[in-house]
C-alpha cells in the first residue's frame, strides 16, 4: 500500500512553517469522511474516535462498544475502525435512542471543554513551559491503548501513562516514536508450549491516525541517510488528549525495499536494524519537529535509544551559529534531559566502532568532530580504540539532568555509572531519581472508581496525589468494595476462559481439552496474577522451584490457590520460550488442571482485565534487576494486593509494622541478598512458599458467616491507601516539571490538579 497517497488525511498547509504544538489542520479529510457517514445526532462520535482521550474517560466501556458489541472486539477496540464498518442502518438506530444520543452530546460537551481548557495545573505552576516552546518526549515504544500496537511492554506503557497525564496536567508536550509496520509480534503457543512469532500488518489507513500531509496534499517527509542511502519517512499523528505524538513511518514506495522495513517490526533484526531505527528516532525526530516548525524548549529522552537526537540538536546549532561543537555542547546539554530505564550494563545499546562508521563517517564532519572525537562521546573509557560506543553514555555525556525510575534503581544507577565521572564519589554521580507511576485514570475499573467517587468524593480522580483523599477508604463499607471487587474477578475469569478456549481451538486441541476451558477457574478461589515480559531474571517459573510443595498448594481442596500468567518472551530469548514451556507443561497437571492458565498474546486490553480482577500481584525478579515495575502499582488502584521481592518501587510501596509484619502488601525474601544466583533462587522460593502457606492463603478463607473476610480486606484498603497517591503519573508528571522541565518549580502533591472528565 502507497500510504503517501491516502486520500483520507491530514492536510497540514502553510501552518508546517509556523508550527507551535497543534497543527492548524485545514482539512481533515479522514475525520470528516467518517463524519459524513454518521447520523447527524453521532457525528461528534468521529471527533472523539480520533482522540485517545475517550479512552480514560468514564463512559470508555460502552460508549463505541454499544454500537456493535461482536465487531467491537473483533476489530480490536479500535473506534476508527468500528465506525468505519458499521452499518448505516445500525447507526440511524443508535440515533434514534434517546439515552445514546445524550450519553454522545455530553461527552462531546466534555472534550470541548479538556481541549479548551487554558487555566491548568501546568499554566499556575510553571508558565514558562510553553505551546510555542514545549517538551519534546522522545521513546521507542508508546502503549497509548491496544487498538495502536506500536508497543511491547513496561517501557510503552509507562511512556503512554506519561502522555495521557502531560495531557490531563496540561503540561505543553510532543511526543516522537516510531510507525511500525507489524509492531512488536502476535504470540501464539504450539501444541508443545513453545512460543510462535506472528507478524500481521497494521492497518494505519483505518487507525486513529492521520497522516500529516501539506498545502499541495503530499506526505510532508523528512530525510535521513542511513546505510549510505537517503531514506525518506513520513509522519503519522495521534491524538492523546491535548498531546501530539508523531510517528516516523518509512514504509514508503520511493525508499528502498530494505529502507521500507526499517520501521517494520519493534525490537527486531539485528544490530544493524537496531542502530537503524535509533538514528531515525533521535536524527530523524528532531528533523520531522524542525519541519514541523515545533522549537522544543526541552527534550526528553526516554532510555537511551533516542540519544542520537543530542547530536542532531548539536548540527543544527552549529549550522545557524557558526559555533564549534565545544562551543555549543553546553547549549545543547542544558536542553536535554534523560530518564534511564535498565540496571544492568547489557540491557544498554552499543554498537562496535565499525557499525558506528558506516552509519556516521558522513556524520562527525559536520559536526567538526574527528572519528575519534566523535567515538569518545559514546566511550565509556576514553582512549580505547575498541570501546563500543554506548547509547545511555551519549545520554549522560549530552544531558544536563538525568534519572532512574526509583530510588533503588537511582542508586544502582550512581554505581554504574560512576566510571564516567571519575572525580566524584559514588552518591555525588549526577543521575536522581523519579520513581515511576501509572496512569490511575486508564487502569482503575471503572466499577472501582465508581466506589471512589461516592467515598472519596465525586472529584477523587483530579487530586490522586493528595493522601488526604485516600485516607477515606477507611469509610467504605468492607461488603461494598468486596462485592464490586468480586465481580471484577468474574470478568478476569470469563475473559481468561475466552482466552484459552480460543487458543486450544486454535491449536487444534482435542474437543474435551477445549470444553473443558468453560470450566477453568473459579471466583470463588484465591487468585494470583503473574503478568510481564518472560525474561529469566523475571523468574516466571519460580514458582516451580520445588514442585511437590507447589502442586500442594495450588491442587489443595480445603483452601485452594489459582494463578493467572500472561506474557511474551523476546523472540530471541530461549530460555524466556522454555520457562513458558515448562509454565504450559505445568498447566496440564491433573491435580491443577483447572486452577492455572496462561493467557497468550498479553496486550494493554488483557493488562487492564488482570489488574483488575487479581487477588494478588505475583512479582519475583532478581533484585536489582527491575528497574521500577508499574503493573503492580495498577493493582493497588483496583483493591488488589502485592507480594513482591523488595525492588523497584516495591522498596518504596512496601510499609510493614513494628514487628516486621507487612500491612499493605507482602515482601519476598525480605533483605536476603546474594551473588550466588542459585542460593538467592531457593532463598525466594522457599519463603514465596512459606508466605503463601502461613500467611496469604489462611488470611484470605479466614471469613466471617457472610463471607466477607474482613482482615483480608484490612489489607486491600491499606495497599490503596498508602500506594494510590505516591505511585501515579500525574505525581510522577509534577516531579519531572519540578526536576528536570521546569527546575526550581516548587510542586505541593496536594495541590496536583489534572483535568478528567466527570
Amino acid at each position: 500500500m502507497d500510504r503517501s497517497d491516502c486520500n483520507d488525511s491530514v492536510f497540514i498547509g502553510k501552518s508546517v512553517k509556523n508550527h507551535s504544538i497543534e497543527p492548524k489542520i485545514e482539512t481533515m479529510t479522514k475525520i470528516e469522511t467518517l463524519r459524513a457517514k454518521l447520523p447527524f445526532p453521532l457525528k461528534r462520535l468521529a471527533d472523539l474516535a480520533y482522540n485517545y482521550w475517550w479512552s480514560w474517560t468514564t463512559d470508555r466501556i460502552s460508549l463505541f462498544q454499544s454500537i456493535a458489541p461482536d465487531e467491537w472486539q473483533r476489530c480490536g477496540r479500535n473506534a476508527v475502525a468500528l465506525l468505519e464498518s458499521a452499518s448505516y442502518v445500525r447507526l440511524t438506530q443508535m440515533a434514534k435512542d434517546p439515552s445514546y444520543i445524550k450519553r454522545v452530546k455530553a461527552l462531546a460537551e466534555q472534550f470541548d471543554k479538556y481541549m479548551n481548557e487554558k487555566d491548568t495545573w501546568s499554566s499556575q505552576v510553571a508558565p514558562q513551559i510553553t505551546r510555542d516552546r514545549p517538551v519534546a518526549y522522545f521513546c521507542a515504544e508508546f502503549g497509548v491503548h491496544e487498538s495502536l500496537p506500536v508497543y511491547s511492554g513496561g517501557l510503552g506503557i509507562l511512556a503512554g501513562d506519561h502522555l495521557k497525564s502531560a495531557s490531563d496536567l496540561g503540561i505543553p508536550l510532543v511526543a516522537v516514536g516510531l510507525c511500525y509496520r507489524q509492531g512488536y509480534f502476535n504470540q501464539q503457543l504450539s501444541r508443545a508450549g513453545w512460543q510462535e512469532e506472528k507478524y500481521f500488518d497494521n492497518p494505519f489507513d483505518r487507525m486513529p491516525l492521520e497522516l500529516i500531509k501539506d498545502d499541495r496534499g503530499e506526505a510532508v517527509t523528512i530525510e535521513v541517510e542511513i546505510r549510505q542511502r537517503m531514506v525518506k519517512a513520513q509522519i503519522w499523528l495521534a491524538k492523546v488528549g491535548r498531546v501530539n505524538l508523531y510517528l516516523l513511518d518509512t514504509d514508503r514506495p520511493d525508499n528502498d525495499s530494505i529502507d521500507r522495513w526499517l520501521t517494520g517490526h519493534l525490537y527486531g533484526g539485528n544490530q544493524e536494524t537496531r542502530i537503524a531505527q535509533e538514528v531515525l528516532l533521535g536524527i530523524g525526530g528532531v528533523r520531522a519537529l524542525t519541519k514541523l516548525g515545533i522549537h522544543p524548549s526541552v527534550c526528553h529522552l526516554n532510555e537511551g535509544h533516542a540519544a542520537f537526537c543530542t547530536l542532531e540538536i548539536a548540527r543544527e546549532e552549529i549550522q545557524k551559529t557558526g559555533k564549534s561543537f565545544y562551543d555549543i555542547e553546553a547549549t545543547v546539554r542544558d536542553r536535554c534531559v534523560f530518564t534511564t530505564h535498565t540496571p544492568v550494563p547489557a540491557g544498554h545499546d552499543v554498537f562496535s566502532p565499525d557499525l558506528m562508521d558506516s552509519y556516521f563517517a558522513h556524520y562527525w564532519p559536520s559536526l567538526g568532530l574527528s572519528r575519534e572525537q566523535f567515538l569518545s562521546l559514546g566511550a565509556r573509557r576514553l582512549g580505547d580504540p575498541w570501546e563500543p560506543f554506548g547509547m545511555t553514555v551519549l545520554a549522560l555525556r549530552m544531558t544536563r539532568a538525568a534519572n532512574g525510575v526509583s530510588a533503588l534503581h537511582g542508586e544502582v544507577s550512581r554505581k554504574m555509572w560512576n566510571i564516567l565521572y571519575p572525580d566524584k564519589a559514588e552518591a555525588q554521580v549526577p543521575i536522581g531519581h523519579i520513581t515511576n507511576g501509572v496512569h490511575a485514570r486508564t487502569w482503575t475499573a471503572p466499577l472501582m472508581s465508581d466506589l471512589y467517587s461516592e467515598y472519596l468524593g465525586a472529584d477523587w480522580s483530579t487530586h490522586i496525589a493528595d493522601t488526604a483523599i485516600w485516607e477515606k477508604i477507611e469509610q467504605v463499607p468492607d461488603e461494598e468494595i468486596w462485592w464490586r471487587h468480586q465481580t471484577l474477578k468474574e470478568r478476569l475469569i470469563a475473559h481468561t476462559r475466552h482466552r484459552v478456549k480460543q487458543s486450544r481451538q486454535n491449536r487444534g486441541e482435542e474437543q474435551y481439552r477445549i470444553d473443558a476451558a468453560d470450566n477453568l477457574l473459579d471466583p470463588d478461589i484465591l487468585t494470583i496474577g503473574f503478568a510481564r515480559r518472560f525474561s529469566p531474571y523475571k523468574r516466571g517459573d519460580l514458582l516451580l522451584r520445588d514442585a511437590e510443595r507447589a502442586l500442594r498448594i495450588f491442587g489443595n481442596t480445603e483452601r485452594p490457590v489459582q494463578i493467572i500468567f500472561a506474557g511474551k518472551a523476546h523472540p530471541h530469548d530461549e530460555e524466556g520460550k522454555r520457562i513458558i514451556q515448562r509454565l504450559m507443561d505445568w498447566c496440564r497437571q491433573e491435580k491443577i488442571i483447572n486452577r492455572v492458565a496462561l493467557i497468550e498474546n498479553y496486550d494493554i486490553y488483557t493488562g487492564q482485565k488482570l489488574v483488575q480482577g487479581v487477588d494478588v500481584w505475583l512479582n519475583n525478579p532478581r533484585r536489582p534487576l527491575e528497574a521500577s515495575g508499574t503493573s503492580g502499582q495498577k493493582v493497588c488502584f483496583n483493591g488488589g494486593i502485592n507480594c513482591s521481592v523488595l525492588d523497584g518501587w516495591w522498596c518504596e510501596g512496601y510499609k510493614a509494622d513494628a514487628n516486621g509484619k507487612g500491612i499493605n502488601g507482602w515482601a519476598i525474601g525480605e533483605d536476603a541478598h546474594t551473588s550466588d544466583q542459585e542460593l538467592q533462587d531457593k532463598i525466594d522460593s522457599e519463603s514465596l512458599y512459606s508466605l503463601l502457606e502461613e500467611e496469604i492463603v489462611p488470611l484470605y478463607y479466614d471469613r466471617d458467616a457472610n463471607g466477607i473476610p474482613h482482615n483480608w480486606i484490612k489489607v486491600m484498603k491499606a495497599s490503596i491507601k498508602t500506594n494510590s497517591p505516591a505511585f501515579n503519573t500525574d505525581r510522577m508528571l509534577a516531579d519531572y516539571v519540578a526536576q528536570l522541565y521546569a527546575p526550581g518549580t516548587t510542586v505541593k502533591p496536594a495541590e496536583i490538579r489534572a483535568s478528567v472528565s466527570v
